[in-house]
C-alpha cells in the first residue's frame, strides 16, 4: 500500500475535520478550498474572495510539495450564476497561460458558509524535486 501523506490545514481560525491535502505517491489532492481571509472572515466580493482561494490553494500546494502549474483536475463550485464570467477571466489569470487543467465549474445551493462564494478543490502533480 502506497505511503499516504497528509498536510493539516495552515492558518485557519475554525477548521472543520480534514486535512488541507492528502499526497499519494506523485499526485496531491487539495481539499475544498474557501477564501477567508487572515481574520477568519469572507469578504462579500467575490474577486476578493477568488484571490484569498487562489492564494490559499497556492500555499496548500507548496507545502505539499506542488504548484498551480502542476494541475490536473480542478473542480470550481460556485453558489452564484452570475459570478461564472467574472470566475472565468479571473481563473485564466491566476492558472494560465494555457494549456489549462481539465475543469469542472458547478453552480450550487449553497456552501458550508453560506457567506461562501467559491470554493475550489484540486488534483496536482507533486514535483518530482520536492519528493
Amino acid at each position: 500500500m502506497p505511503t499516504i501523506d497528509y498536510f493539516a490545514p495552515e492558518g485557519r481560525l475554525k477548521t472543520p475535520p480534514l486535512s488541507s491535502a492528502a499526497r499519494v505517491g506523485e499526485l496531491i489532492f487539495v481539499s475544498g478550498t474557501p477564501g477567508y481571509r487572515a481574520d477568519g472572515q469572507l469578504d462579500e466580493d467575490f474577486g476578493a474572495q477568488f484571490e484569498l482561494t487562489v492564494t490559499a490553494l497556492r500555499a496548500t500546494l507548496a507545502r505539499a510539495g506542488s504548484s498551480l502549474r502542476a494541475l490536473v483536475k480542478v473542480n470550481v463550485l460556485l453558489t452564484r450564476p452570475q459570478d461564472v464570467a467574472e470566475m472565468n477571466r479571473r481563473y485564466a489569470e491566476a492558472f494560465g497561460p494555457a494549456p489549462y487543467p481539465a475543469r469542472t465549474t458547478c453552480v450550487v445551493a449553497a456552501l458550508p458558509d453560506p457567506r461562501m462564494l467559491i470554493e475550489i478543490e484540486c488534483v496536482a502533480l507533486a514535483d518530482s524535486r520536492s519528493a
